[in-house]
């Protein structure tokens, strides 16, 4: 069962990465993958449907996610919206809710919060904030959504 679990998501591609010396103020939108190894002071919103979001043990988000596929062994702080997929390793702390799809929670990650269970991807359109309800909005153009 824990063994067997699709490994994919962990081998994607990454386009981005905030690097362990790198502090971010302000929202990040993204498509394809972003690795956090560094601090993010704002919200992290994945422009794509194939998206993955991946922190180190050292990486950290002050901010709400909104990401499809979620590998975090890192902190976030804020609610935290996998609309897939979301692997909760060892080292991984949450202070909020988590909103998902499908878990994989190790032993040892934390989640002060609760955790709500979403059917097929369908995202709790009231707890998302605006800029991730445009981000996540299949008509929009991802220039008009990183251009705001």
């Amino acid at each position: 069962m824990f063994g067997s679990s699709n490994k994919s998501k962990r081998n994607t591609e990454i386009d981005s990465l905030v690097g362990g010396n790198t502090k971010i103020c302000g929202d990040v939108h993204f498509t394809g993958g972003l690795h956090v190894d560094g601090v993010i002071e704002g919200n992290v919103i994945a422009g794509s449907d194939n998206s993955v979001l991946t922190t180190s043990e050292k990486g950290q988000i002050n901010g709400n996610v909104t990401v499809h596929n979620i590998v975090l062994n890192g902190e976030v702080v804020g609610d935290v919206h996998a609309l897939r997929h979301i692997e909760l390793a060892p080292n991984a702390r949450v202070t909020g809710n988590v909103y998902y799809n499908v878990i994989e929670m190790a032993m040892g990650a934390e989640v002060n919060g609760n955790l709500i269970h979403t059917k097929n991807g369908e995202k709790p359109e009231s707890n998302l904030t605006q800029a991730a309800k445009e981000a996540l909005d299949p008509q929009l153009p991802m220039d008009k959504v990183i251009n705001k």
